[in-house]
């Protein structure tokens, strides 16, 4: 009888070989998951070669720190997490998130729910580059890995109503770019 190999199942193999220094199964892990995180660099990343640096970084630290993945998670979330930590430290590094900025009680009008929809991969990624460090780092955080304020306060250390009102700027600044790049969405 033949057993279904899962994902799971597969990561754990691989994640089983790479720990006895396998340089194949490190190949092949590096393979399955470089280009999704790659595309998690490219949103935090403003320039390639600093991505490309971030991706050395975090694999280096990936093939290190295996020995302390759980196993209670998902192995892909946790490489995630290397790479978006990554990313973070990159940009202090630069000292370029720019974070000091507090707004208090700033609102901004809610986006047109189909813009986004007429709009590909790359513009979004084009319009994303075009945001200041802080606004960009602080928009990737809360809207595409899902982190809560106190978490991304925390992980910047900045206050949470900073978190907020850089949120709410890259918002109001992405709808600018997209009503002045791309006229006709929404």
């Amino acid at each position: 009888m033949l057993r279904r190999v899962t994902p799971k199942v597969q990561d754990d193999i691989l994640i089983q070989r790479c720990l006895e220094r396998d340089r194949r199964a490190q190949q092949m892990l590096y393979e399955r998951y470089s280009t999704k995180m790659w595309g998690v660099v490219r949103r935090y990343m403003k320039d390639s070669p600093a991505g490309e640096d971030v991706m050395v970084e975090a694999f280096y630290k990936v093939f290190s720190k295996l020995n302390t993945f759980k196993h209670n998670g998902s192995f892909e979330g946790w490489i995630r997490r290397i790479v978006v930590n990554e990313c973070l430290m990159k940009l202090r590094k630069r000292k370029t998130l720019n974070l000091n900025i507090e707004v208090n009680n700033l609102q901004i009008a809610q986006d047109s729910p189909s813009a986004e929809d007429n709009l590909y991969e790359s513009d979004i990624l084009q319009l994303l580059s075009k945001l200041p460090d802080g606004y960009r780092t602080v928009f990737n955080l809360y809207v595409i890995e899902g982190f809560k304020h106190r978490e991304i306060a925390e992980q910047l250390g900045i206050s949470i109503n900073t978190s907020k009102s850089q949120l709410i700027l890259a918002k109001k600044k992405l709808k600018e770019l997209v009503q002045s790049q791309y006229p006709n969405v929404g």
